[in-house]
């Protein structure tokens, strides 16, 4: 398979990061028993490859080749075998290529001798996905968070320089910069700077769950968008909130999490949430930098997975996401044992499905409570799916009886309010609500002077 984006071809030692590149992906041994084991179904070599190349373009990497290798025997010295690293040698030079991008893991000893052999950069899986998320993050959390992982990678390597504070574009120096001379970094100085960046993520921390306590004074219901990168999330939230959050057809379009309020149809609001996409093979560096950001999926009242279903792969996008999301410790949401937090699926891209396939979709929909087929770009379903978010938070409701006294019109307001009520009868010192709450609002009212609990 072959691709180009007519990005700029640089030559020798001056090409950069927008220059040419090689990407390929290793057939390593049991690769197709381990995905079965992961995700219930085998994610195709091709399929790997095509993403692999997808994210090389993400950052406008001009991608003149790309092919997958199998490996017989990893070779500790380089991962291919010499006739690969032969034939790929005479390829680079061929082609101008400035960068070949390993779509699996490289060691720092592989990295080093397959450089030497092909007079290119190489970066693997973790490296590009660091790069993108270098140049995606705009926040200070965002750059913080990926500093901390860029970081955490580089330590065990110590075979580039950390000159990101001298770059003029984003990213963390894998591809392009300043940093090309091969400057040995100096281990304390890194070890320094990660006890910073995490001292500084834990005052995050601190400001987020701050953040998450005032939200549940208000209190709105919050409810959090995952799913694989380029499922459509940012255009869902878009089209639910009409907010102007980036949506492209890219892998990882947009990084860093955002918040808007929305209406349901019952008149009720809840905050949503857009956060960062997943991926398969996530860097455990990534996950673990994250975490601060993705606890705002555990904190989450609903967690509504994204799904492109027009997808060849969506079956096994969807084993990574769950995945990733017993990871974060979701486990109860996801088999529907925690009555507090309730897992959707929306069923994104209908629109790109023949007659037949989106027959299916709507089909499944309707045999499973919690799940909508919709259409992110068209808006179709989306009213279905505003309906299907109002009826799984009314089904986390606690069902209580209150005796309030009718001189106490701001408790009966306050009900009204924040509860639905399902029965009235007004007597002549007191008014009897029976009132549907959620937990957390039904607690704060048995705190109120003057209310009984019936």
């Amino acid at each position: 398979m072959t691709a180009g984006n007519g990005a700029p071809a640089a030559s020798g030692a001056g090409r950069t990061a927008t220059g040419r590149a090689l990407v390929l992906h290793p057939v390593l041994p049991g690769e197709l028993a381990e995905a079965r084991a992961a995700n219930g179904q085998a994610r195709g070599a091709d399929a790997r490859l095509a993403e692999a190349v997808g994210l090389a373009l993400a950052i406008r990497l001009g991608v003149t080749h790309a092919q997958c290798v199998k490996v017989v025997k990893p070779r500790p010295a380089t991962l291919f075998g010499s006739g690969t690293v032969e034939a790929m040698a005479g390829l680079v030079e061929a082609q101008d290529v400035g960068v070949v991008v390993v779509d699996g893991p490289v060691s720092p000893v592989q990295q080093r001798n397959l450089e030497k052999a092909w007079k290119a950069k190489v970066i693997d899986r973790t490296g590009l996905i660091l790069e993108i998320f270098g140049e995606r993050a705009r926040t200070h959390e965002g750059s913080l968070q990926v500093e901390l992982a860029a970081l955490s990678y580089q330590r065990s390597r110590l075979v580039r320089s950390w000159t990101h504070l001298e770059r003029q574009r984003g990213g963390f120096g894998f591809l392009g910069g300043p940093g090309e001379s091969q400057l040995e970094i100096d281990r304390r100085l890194i070890d320094e700077r990660i006890v910073k960046l995490k001292r500084e993520l834990e005052g995050v921390k601190r400001t987020r769950g701050l953040h998450r306590q005032a939200r549940k004074r208000v209190p709105y219901p919050v409810v959090a968008l995952v799913g694989y990168t380029n499922a459509g999330k940012s255009t869902l939230f878009n089209r639910l909130t009409e907010a102007g959050v980036l949506s492209a057809d890219l892998l990882f379009a947009t990084l860093d999490p955002t918040m808007r309020r929305l209406k349901l149809p019952s008149g009720r609001s809840v905050i949503l949430s857009d956060t960062v996409g997943f991926i398969s093979n996530l860097p455990t560096q990534l996950v673990a930098a994250f975490r601060a950001t993705l606890e705002e999926v555990t904190g989450a009242d609903i967690v509504i997975h994204v799904r492109d279903v027009a997808h060849p792969e969506s079956e096994a996008q969807r084993g990574d996401v769950l995945k990733v999301l017993r990871e974060l410790g979701l486990d109860a949401t996801i088999d529907g044992a925690d009555p507090k937090r309730r897992l959707i699926e929306a069923l994104n891209k209908i629109d790109l499905l023949d007659a037949e396939a989106r027959a299916k979709v709507a089909a499944q929909a309707r045999r499973s409570p919690g799940t909508a087929a919709v259409s992110a770009a068209t808006g179709e379903g989306c009213g279905g799916l505003l309906e299907l978010i109002d009826r799984s938070l009314k089904s986390g409701r606690a069902i209580a009886e209150f005796d309030i006294p009718v001189t106490d019109g701001a408790a009966i307001a306050w009900l009204y309010r924040h509860g639905e009520v399902l029965a009235r009868r007004d007597g002549a010192k007191a008014v009897h609500l029976k009132v549907g709450l959620d937990p957390a609002d039904l607690s704060r009212f048995k705190r109120r002077k003057g209310a009984d609990a019936g």
